[in-house]
């Protein structure tokens, strides 16, 4: 059954909302940007008006009750790299992108509530972390280069407490329609897990590959349970009527923002075993 439900300009996870948690990913129309027409780009760094993702994330910030104020946003690069966020970074690249500030991180996590992690999508797998028990909330940017760096394990060596508290979203990603070349199949055959069965291979130097299934077996050799593993059937390359998808528009596309908090008040109110 499919979790996610369309709320506003964005899907929303909706099995997390009692534990306190906010987590979503957007979607591309109703905006005001030419991705086509009326595109809800989120991305400041692609070929768009500043002004016009400003006022995506005050839309966005009044559908899901957090000021953009309260967001982080890092210069993602495709690598491997996760970093703690705290309180103190709130506010980080939302307003004007810096290169010198959280440059080069696909994956980060925090304790500290009412802190938005945010990242943009257009292809690459969007996986979310969270455990309510202890507060702790991640998010990391899975492209095929993420998937070989296994930046799921980067994440997960952060969390300390038992694989069993530990939940994963797998959020809107392209599907098998994604090929690779030879030389990058090699690559994932390195990994600690079998991803035969995430290869359809089409002609000679042409695979097709499931990035969303080979990270959700990533996690589970990395010791979350199965059962706490969610992911969704949602597919950019396939929903062009939902989602921007960078390899079917061949680049001239917007960018969707996946993001997750976890409120105060919401944990305050839960009663998490």
């Amino acid at each position: 059954m499919e979790l996610f439900v369309q709320r506003g300009h964005y899907l929303s996870y909706e099995s997390v909302l009692k534990q306190g948690i906010t987590l979503g990913f957007t979607t591309r129309h109703g905006g005001v940007s030419s991705y086509p027409k009326d595109a809800f780009n989120m991305a400041r760094y692609i070929d768009d008006a500043p002004e016009n993702i400003t006022q995506h994330q005050n839309i966005l910030a009044e559908e899901i009750g957090i000021s953009r104020h309260q967001w982080v946003f890092p210069i993602q690069t495709h690598g491997h790299t996760v970093v703690e966020i705290t309180a103190a970074d709130q506010g980080k690249n939302i307003d004007e992108l810096s290169d010198d500030v959280l440059y080069g991180v696909d994956g980060m996590y925090t304790y500290d509530m009412d802190t938005v992690l945010t990242m943009c999508y257009a292809d690459c797998v969007p996986i979310y972390f969270y455990s309510a028990k202890h507060h702790f909330i991640g998010l990391v940017h899975a492209g095929w280069r993420g998937t070989v760096q296994q930046i799921v394990y980067e994440l997960i060596k952060q969390f300390p407490h038992e694989m069993s508290d530990l939940h994963v979203v797998i959020g809107p990603a392209t599907s098998n329609a994604y090929e690779i070349n030879d030389d990058i199949l090699s690559k994932f055959k390195q990994l600690p897990v079998d991803v035969t069965p995430m290869i359809d291979t089409r002609d000679n130097d042409r695979h097709g590959i499931d990035l969303k299934q080979i990270n959700k077996q990533l996690c589970i050799y990395y010791g979350i349970p199965e059962t706490n593993i969610y992911c969704t059937e949602h597919a950019t390359s396939e929903e062009l009527d939902r989602f921007f998808s960078y390899r079917v528009e061949k680049g001239k596309t917007g960018c969707m923002l996946a993001f997750i908090s976890q409120s105060s008040e919401g944990a305050k109110n839960q009663n998490v075993s």
